[in-house]
């Protein structure tokens, strides 16, 4: 974490603790949660937001939305750059674009990264800003 986001940021762990009941156990059913157990790694997080629900979420939004990681799709990519700019399309989409409906607006408008509604011109418009600026430049 610190490394990827430094030293300030809040982080803490949730760690579930599953029993074993062999009768109630079948092949699609999970065991039983018998505890868990909250640990903060670094900062100062807000107890309240402790939780897997948001990588539960992102663990089924992704594959959901980008079929290339669904298992078994058919969406290989040769290239490592084909995958990263279609995370990147994604991410883009989730926080500029999709109003979310617990938010009633998007994730970006949320945090005040931005104050109006995206679309896809608009990356479209900063992508050959970007590149004119490059040209500009060489």
């Amino acid at each position: 974490m610190e490394a990827a986001f430094g030293s300030d940021v809040d982080h803490a762990m949730l760690v579930k603790m599953y029993g074993n009941d062999a009768e109630a156990e079948t092949l699609y059913s999970p065991a039983e949660c018998i505890g868990i157990q909250s640990a903060v790694i670094t900062g100062r997080p807000n107890p309240n937001h402790i939780s897997t629900s948001y990588v539960e979420r992102q663990n089924w939004s992704v594959p959901t939305a980008m079929r290339r990681y669904a298992r078994l799709s058919n969406g290989f990519s040769r290239k490592i750059e084909n995958p990263a700019a279609a995370v990147a399309l994604h991410y883009f989409a989730c926080n500029f674009i999709k109003i979310h409906r617990t938010l009633r607006v998007t994730p970006a408008m949320a945090a005040g990264v931005t104050d109006h509604l995206w679309d896809a011109g608009d990356l479209v418009s900063l992508l050959e800003a970007q590149e004119r600026a490059e040209r500009a430049v060489a």
